[in-house]
């Protein structure tokens, strides 16, 4: 399918889906006609998941739900490859600091050999999400720290159920 660009990808393992996801998700929402958040269904950087793909899926549905022009869908292929199942343009993602950035240049100059008419867009951290990872909510939840502002209530109810002390 030829590259559409009113079409982008929000990739990601969103384990679990956090704040500043949502806040890329919808900033990118407000610049293109349709949104697809791909949901990772074999990490191959980040090894097992706390959540399966149904339930990570489950979470950003939910969160999404008030963005007509976003649809969540998993996926276990090269990202380039389901962008151009997809018809997408773009893969959109959010940057919080040079070690993000360091990742992300690798993984655009492979996908560009890929399929070089698929840019990768990249929206910087808003400041209040700067510091938010996936990883560091699962050690706060370990320990009972206080995860309700920086996830959605459903993700933070079912991260204390599994992984609270």
């Amino acid at each position: 399918m030829a590259p559409d660009n009113r079409i982008a990808i929000c990739p990601g393992t969103f384990d679990p889906v956090t704040n500043g996801h949502l806040d890329v998700i919808t900033r990118t929402s407000a610049m293109y006609d349709k949104v697809i958040v791909a949901v990772v269904n074999l990490p191959w950087r980040k090894g097992s998941t706390v959540f399966s793909t149904e339930e990570r899926v489950g979470f950003l549905k939910g969160a999404t739900r008030q963005l007509a022009n976003v649809v969540v869908e998993p996926f276990s292929t090269l990202l380039v490859d389901f962008a151009r199942q997809r018809g997408a343009m773009a893969i959109v993602k959010g940057l919080r600091a040079i070690s993000d950035f360091e990742y992300e240049l690798e993984m655009n100059q492979l996908n560009r050999r890929q399929d070089p008419e698929i840019e990768s867009v990249y929206l910087m951290a808003s400041a209040k999400y700067s510091f938010l990872s996936s990883s560091g909510i699962k050690e706060l939840a370990t320990f009972g720290g206080e995860i309700d502002d920086l996830v959605p209530s459903e993700v933070a109810s079912a991260l204390q159920d599994r992984l609270g002390r």
